[in-house]
């Protein structure tokens, strides 16, 4: 990216964003900028533009400068954004659904209603994940705390080893999954460690072994999360291991879903050739099953693009990313939450190309399609961020969406 490409701050205040929280706890630990290029292998010049909002920061610079801080990526991001919470009541949900959690093996009291049959839950898990679809984190998180103790129930009634025990841990392996999804975009990643932990048990009584890479692919997004990528990849190496190629499309999906995965983690890790590869391999495996959507995960050739495109990015190549953005072709069916992210990221790239007009018409596309997931995700905020410093005033139509998102 050249100089004329980089957004012009302007004179008065500006917009917090994660070059500043860097500085805050470079500050913090009494690292110069020296100090703290020396720990995560970024050079003075690149970090400094990066804490003065003169640079983007790439995936892969936030993990190296969060595991020399000593704090996970969620952290440089800023979450969880907790007066957004507030605003939508989100954060009154969290603690029902971790007590129900910690109920997971506990047996109802007596004046419990009896639960619902596994075809009945079964029907409202797939229910739920069209929520999880649709990123509608608030009427999830509403319905979660008595399903999750109607699951659980359920399960504890079928204790002996058999189908309908089998169905039980699946259920529960769902229900934990979409815990682990909201507690993720909403930034509370302790509660989404705690889901996944319970997910990981129920994926192995399931009887069914893609739930079981599946864990690993949510648990790998965490350790790169907690600025540990390289572990991430390890896990996903490990799930590909253990699900073998059966030829079914639902087992390709996942395996196709845990190689754009790696090459995500890859690119966090500065490894660009093995992410390349890792792109690569998940393409070949999309021109086999095309668009998939099982397990709730959306995979095909539309998310490798996706995943190419925002590869780009990652890599400070945004004029690139722009032009693999603008040749992806989103189905009309396609799921909101995963078509929310291609805008996000699409944004990001316009941005820093100085297509602000574009950048912020694509955030509000975002708005439209996935209202609480664009509310919530941190690459929103910092697209924002760099808009307003490329104002000396904010247009109206951007100091609205800035104060819808919490910026």
């Amino acid at each position: 990216m050249n100089d004329r490409d980089t957004p012009r701050r302007p004179r008065e205040e500006e917009p917090e964003g994660i070059g500043a929280r860097i500085r805050e706890f470079r500050a913090i630990r009494d690292f110069s900028l020296a100090e703290l290029g020396r720990r995560a292998h970024v050079s003075t010049g690149h970090l400094s533009r990066i804490e003065s909002g003169d640079r983007p920061a790439t995936p892969a610079v936030v993990a190296a400068v969060a595991r020399a801080l000593g704090v996970s990526v969620s952290v440089l991001h800023g979450q969880p954004y907790i007066q957004t919470l507030q605003r939508d009541q989100l954060d009154r949900l969290t603690t029902p659904i971790s007590t129900a959690l910690d109920d997971w093996d506990i047996p109802p009291s007596a004046d419990d209603p009896v639960p619902r049959s596994l075809g009945e839950l079964h029907a409202e898990v797939a229910r739920l994940e069209g929520r999880r679809a649709r990123a509608e984190f608030i009427e999830i998180a509403t319905g979660l705390p008595g399903l999750l103790a109607e699951i659980n129930a359920r399960a504890l009634m079928h204790d002996r080893p058999g189908r309908d025990r089998e169905r039980a841990a699946w259920l529960q392996a769902e229900a934990a999954r979409t815990v682990y999804v909201v507690g993720r975009q909403i930034g509370y990643l302790d509660l989404a460690r705690l889901a996944l932990a319970r997910m990981a048990v129920a994926a192995r009584d399931s009887g069914d072994p893609r739930q079981v890479a599946i864990e690993r692919w949510d648990r790998a997004q965490l350790l790169a999360d907690a600025a540990r990528p390289d572990r991430g990849v390890a896990l996903v190496e490990q799930a590909l291991r253990d699900l073998e190629d059966d030829g079914e499309r639902p087992t390709r999906a996942v395996r196709g879903a845990l190689h754009l995965k790696a090459a995500v983690l890859s690119s966090r890790r500065g490894d660009t050739v093995t992410a390349d590869d890792w792109l690569g391999e998940a393409n070949n495996i999309a021109v086999r099953t095309g668009e998939t959507r099982d397990y709730g995960l959306v995979f095909g050739p539309v998310n490798v693009a996706i995943h190419s495109m925002a590869a780009a990015s990652d890599r400070d190549q945004y004029g690139k990313a722009l032009e693999k953005a603008v040749k992806v072709r989103l189905p009309e069916d396609y799921p909101p939450a995963r078509a929310g992210h291609y805008w996000v990221d699409r944004a990001r790239a316009e941005a820093w190309t100085a297509h602000h007009e574009e950048a912020l018409e694509s955030l509000y596309q975002a708005r439209r399609i996935a209202p609480q997931q664009t509310r919530y995700h941190p690459g929103v905020r910092e697209t924002v961020a760099t808009l307003l410093r490329a104002r000396q005033r904010a247009a109206d139509r951007l100091r609205d969406f800035a104060q819808w998102s919490g910026v």
